[in-house]
């Protein structure tokens, strides 16, 4: 009986201007309408390029995750993290988010977080998945026992904010 040895995952590589540009033009790859097109802006690679990561299968970038520390707290924070369509449900946000929080370990930081809209049950049941609990008040318009910060965005904008200590 032959045995096939398991193939490592693909590494996790820093995001550099040339991926940051592919990721916009591939943009309706990753996303399923147009909402997040203006959160992709280039400082995450310019200003925060310690903290935006990409995994490739071959010259293809099929997972994204764009972050930063915080000035004013020992606190990480995702912005987002992307998977192109095809390649969901393999990890790849999971293991994104992990070598997200282990950098962030590696510069004293003791809290993450993440937002995510009070509608998007997939991105709450993953982020609840990962350990991270939500802040806020209960809120009845969206996804059943979800909790969100009100006015979070903007007034009538509220957000599902996550926390977890590191």
């Amino acid at each position: 009986m032959c045995h096939m040895p398991n193939a490592s995952p693909a590494p996790i590589e820093p995001l550099g201007r040339e991926a940051f540009l592919t990721i916009i033009e591939e943009h309706s790859n990753f996303w399923d309408d147009d909402l997040t097109y203006q959160l992709h802006h280039p400082m995450f690679i310019e200003e925060f390029g310690d903290t935006a990561f990409a995994i490739r299968d071959g010259d293809e970038i099929v997972a994204y995750l764009l972050g930063f520390y915080s000035q004013t707290s020992p606190t990480a924070y995702i912005h987002m993290v992307a998977v192109r369509k095809g390649h969901r449900g393999m990890g790849h946000a999971r293991r994104l988010y992990e070598h997200f929080i282990d950098a962030a370990r590696k510069k004293a930081c003791s809290i993450l977080k993440a937002t995510a809209s009070p509608f998007n049950e997939k991105s709450i049941r993953f982020h609840q998945a990962l350990g991270m609990t939500m802040r806020g008040e209960d809120f009845s318009e969206g996804v059943p026992g979800v909790k969100v910060v009100k006015d979070y965005l903007r007034r009538g904008k509220h957000r599902v904010v996550f926390e977890k200590s590191l």
